[in-house]
C-alpha cells in the first residue's frame, strides 16, 4: 500500500515540469517568433536498493531542443519587419554578449541607429557583427536573402543602395535547444555554442511580415485540463490508500 502511495506522490511531483512548460508556452501564446520546446515526458525509472527491486517510479525527463515548426504569418508593410522562412533563423546579441539565435522579426532602429529585436537585442550581419543603419529620411527595404537597402526619397533616380545585411543562418539538421535568457544556442555542428555550420537548407526571409507564435493555444489548455485530471486521480488515489489504512487499522483494534 505504501508502495502506492510512493509512487502516486512521485508521480504528482513529476508533474511540476509539465506544468511549467506549459505555461511558459501559454505566457508566450503572442510573442513574435516565440518556438515550444519539445515535450516533457515520463519515465519508470526502477529504485535501487533493499526491499525496492519491485518498485519502479516516475521521473519526468525534458528535450531542451527547440520545434521550428511555423507559425501563423501576419502581413504588417513595415519595412523591417522579417519572417524567417523555414528552419532560417537569426542571430542576435545576447546580454552577455554571446552570439545567440532568434526567431523574432520585429526588428527596430534605436536612437543611434542600432537594429534591435523587439526585445531590444541587437541584430547581427553575416561577420556577426552589430547592424546600424544611416538615420534620417530614407527608405529601408529588406530583400528574401536579408540583404538591407535603403534610397533616399529626394533623389529616387538613385535607386536603392545596398549598405548591409542581415547574418541569416539555415539551422535544418542542426540541433537548436533554448538558452536560460529565452534566446537559442545550437548544439551540433559548433564548437562553443554561439555560431554554427549552416544546414543543408537555404536561408530565407519574408520582407514586411511577422511570425506568430507555434504554440497551438487550444491543444496546450486541453493539455492543462488532461494534467489536471492526472493530479486530481493521483490525489484520490493517496486519499483511498489513506481510507484503506485507517479501514485495516480498525480490524486489528477490533481483533
Amino acid at each position: 500500500m505504501d508502495r502506492l502511495i510512493f509512487t502516486a506522490n512521485m508521480a504528482m511531483s513529476e508533474y511540476r515540469l509539465d506544468r511549467q512548460n506549459m505555461t511558459h508556452e501559454l505566457a508566450n501564446v503572442s510573442t513574435p517568433g516565440f518556438k515550444k520546446a519539445f515535450s516533457v515526458a515520463n519515465k519508470a525509472i526502477r529504485t535501487e536498493g533493499d526491499g525496492f527491486d519491485t518498485r519502479y517510479l516516475p521521473r519526468a525527463t525534458t528535450s531542451p531542443l527547440i520545434n521550428l515548426d511555423p507559425g501563423p504569418r501576419n502581413v504588417t508593410g513595415n519595412p523591417l519587419d522579417v519572417a524567417m522562412d523555414n528552419n532560417t533563423i537569426l542571430p542576435v546579441q545576447a546580454e552577455n554578449g554571446d552570439v545567440a539565435w532568434t526567431r523574432r522579426g520585429d526588428l527596430r532602429l534605436d536612437p543611434d541607429g542600432f537594429l534591435r529585436t523587439g526585445e531590444g537585442h541587437l541584430a547581427l550581419d553575416t561577420s556577426l557583427q552589430p547592424i546600424q543603419l544611416p538615420q534620417g529620411s530614407v527608405i529601408y527595404e529588406i530583400a528574401s536573402d536579408g540583404m538591407i537597402s535603403v534610397i533616399d526619397p529626394t533623389a529616387p533616380e538613385n535607386g536603392f543602395s545596398q549598405i548591409a545585411a542581415v547574418g541569416i543562418r539555415d539551422a535544418t539538421g542542426v540541433d537548436i535547444a533554448r538558452r536560460e535568457d529565452g534566446l537559442f544556442k545550437p548544439l551540433s555542428n559548433t564548437d562553443d555554442r554561439q555560431d554554427f555550420l549552416p544546414g543543408s537548407g537555404v536561408a530565407s526571409l519574408t520582407p514586411r511580415t511577422l511570425e506568430g507564435s507555434n504554440v497551438s493555444t487550444v491543444h496546450t489548455l486541453v493539455k492543462f485540463i488532461d494534467h489536471m485530471r492526472s493530479f486530481e486521480m493521483q490525489t484520490k488515489i493517496i486519499r483511498e490508500m489513506k481510507d484503506n489504512d485507517t479501514s485495516g487499522e480498525s480490524m486489528l483494534r477490533l481483533s
